[in-house]
């Protein structure tokens, strides 16, 4: 089995590709312009920030940047599409031959390249009296479509794919949400012939249609009949590949270059772009820095990028495995009251850590005050009366003489009896009280 992908992100710029119109339309058609419907007279402009975001995204899949790019005009005829040609990047795509590693493999990409949208058509109605209507807002939003070679063997692999990629584009570039930014065309051979599975929406979405697509194919190879190569649409409602249309090929669509827009040297600005660390990419480093597994160091990335900078000032201090212990467990539960006070407790909370580190602090106590700071309140002062201190550890050092014979010997036994104590007064006194308490009480008994 073989999958290649067709990804078409939406950039998140303000405007349109070739115009001023905005993207954020809030009624359909209310954004539209003669640039972007094709009418006579009407000539584009390139939109910069959507051609560096795109160079960008070619330069962090590991691409071959050219160093110059046109664009041309693909002709076709569609509702959707005013103008009848779809203005993209034909022979000159913004990069080629890359590659993303996803779940240790390399996954080729072809190219990388920017385009515009056509409209959509939306059809409301009951079957067979449906109504189509086209909203013209979505003629001219920006699309960097990223080709992948067909090194995908499984619906999973796939979804994961797109999974990986999204999450360091919304690091990227800012890309937003999944629905409205991601539609994917899927394609998938089980035999020598390939089927395209066209705009599907949502990474599930593009799992339930390849597996669907994988039984039909297998069942018609199994019965010894033919897989026509053609363009098929995935019907979520009934879980199934539904025929489209058979699939056109490169010359169908009669590209020629695009006159109204000129050449654009791309070459010195990939050079001058920094890639900024990503999500997965800070991830694996953590990992290999601090030796920790790949999935815990995903899930603190993926937590929140905030909780990441927490993990690696609290590493730096206690080193990675207490810094994992605190950050994936009261740091992790609490980190809803606590990233929004973060510039106010981070000293707190790194002094908290370092003190339990240190055994300066048990690590109840520890935990209680980072409760304490998520909640807002301080933890309580030390009793000014301390006579029922005194008689639980009086109590708790008769309980236990094991202790007292291991104490001789070691003064660290006596941390047991110091966390039952700061457990059994819920953190009233704190736990340097507590522990020159119980010294004084065992020094009695030696």
């Amino acid at each position: 089995m073989k999958i290649g992908l067709e990804i078409h992100v939406q950039l998140p710029t303000r405007s349109k590709l070739f115009c001023g119109c905005s993207t954020a339309g809030e009624t359909p058609n209310s954004s539209v312009c003669p640039t972007c419907l094709g009418l006579p007279g009407s000539r584009p402009f390139l939109n910069r920030q959507a051609l560096e975001m795109g160079v960008l995204i070619a330069k962090f899949l590991n691409c071959k940047i050219a160093d110059r790019v046109w664009f041309a005009r693909k002709t076709y005829f569609y509702p959707d599409l005013p103008k009848n040609f779809q203005i993209t990047q034909y022979d000159s795509p913004l990069g080629t031959d890359g590659h993303f590693t996803v779940g240790g493999r390399s996954i080729g990409i072809w190219r990388v390249h920017i385009e515009e949208d056509p409209g959509r058509i939306r059809r409301v109605g009951r079957s067979g009296e449906e109504v189509a209507l086209v909203d013209y807002d979505r003629s001219g939003i920006p699309l960097v479509e990223i080709v992948t070679a067909p090194d995908m063997s499984s619906p999973a692999e796939a979804r994961d794919f797109l999974t990986d990629l999204i999450i360091e584009l919304r690091r990227l570039i800012g890309v937003t949400g999944e629905e409205q930014t991601m539609r994917v065309d899927a394609n998938i051979s089980v035999g020598e012939e390939r089927v395209e599975i066209k705009n599907i929406t949502g990474m599930r979405n593009v799992e339930k249609g390849l597996k669907s697509e994988v039984n039909r194919q297998t069942k018609m190879l199994a019965a010894g009949k033919r897989i026509v190569r053609e363009t098929r649409h995935f019907d979520e409602e009934r879980g199934v590949t539904m025929p489209g249309r058979e699939k056109e090929f490169e010359e169908d669509y009669g590209y020629i270059g695009e006159p109204d827009l000129g050449t654009y040297r791309i070459g010195p600005l990939a050079a001058s772009m920094a890639i900024p660390e990503t999500p997965l990419v800070r991830a694996a480093r953590l990992s290999k820095e601090w030796r920790m597994g790949d999935q815990a160091a995903r899930q603190i990335v993926l937590t929140d990028w905030a909780l990441a900078d927490m993990f690696e000032i609290l590493a730096a201090k206690v080193g990675g495995e207490a810094a994992m212990s605190w950050t994936m467990g009261p740091l992790s539960s609490s980190w809803k009251d606590l990233r929004g006070r973060l510039l106010d407790l981070k000293g707190g909370i790194v002094d908290i850590v370092v003190s339990v580190a240190s055994g300066e602090m048990t690590d109840s106590e520890g935990r209680m005050r980072i409760s304490a700071l998520s909640s807002g309140k301080e933890a309580e002062a030390p009793g000014e009366n301390e006579g029922d201190l005194d008689a639980i550890i009086v109590q708790l050092v008769d309980e236990h003489p094991e202790v007292v014979k291991d104490y001789q010997g070691n003064e660290r036994a006596a941390n047991f009896l110091i966390g039952q104590v700061m457990k059994a007064m819920r953190g009233k006194y704190s736990s340097k009280v507590v522990a020159e308490r119980m010294k004084k009480e065992l020094e009695k008994r030696v």
